[in-house]
């Protein structure tokens, strides 16, 4: 059985809430990724923060990202996944709630993240398929 373990990108890092969006740019450009989880001050999942967030919260408002902060950003309930969960359960779990980026989490620690470049490197084209008609198909009309 394939696992959420199997497919992760390793070496996900947390951003805490009170680091500004500045600092979550830096360490984006850092880890050369585009999203960061974002953790409370008890090292908890509280949400996820995208460049895309970055630039069309924040800076596209005309804040200043040295003064808004990545709390401040996380909004809804943050999805993710347990290390041990299938494949499947991953699938679902992007699918159901429309997401391109899962964080991993085992024994309450981040140990990684699943994003589409993980999906297309490690499943079936009918797979991604599915994924992909599932994640990016419009609810309503334009």
């Amino acid at each position: 059985m394939t696992t959420a373990r199997d497919i992760m990108h390793r070496g996900a890092q947390w951003i805490p809430a009170h680091e500004t969006l500045h600092r979550a740019a830096q360490l984006m450009r850092e880890l050369g990724v585009g999203a960061l989880p974002v953790s409370d001050a008890d090292e908890r999942l509280c949400g996820i923060l995208t460049d895309r967030d970055i630039v069309v919260g924040c800076v596209a408002l005309g804040h200043d990202p040295a003064r808004v902060t990545a709390g401040d950003m996380a909004q809804g309930t943050p999805r993710w996944i347990d290390a041990d969960a299938d494949v499947g359960q991953v699938l679902h779990e992007m699918q159901e709630h429309r997401i391109r980026r899962l964080p991993v989490i085992e024994d309450k620690r981040l140990v990684g993240m699943i994003s589409e470049s993980d999906l297309a490197r490690h499943l079936s084209a009918d797979q991604i398929a599915a994924w992909a008609g599932s994640v990016y198909a419009r609810t309503s009309a334009p």
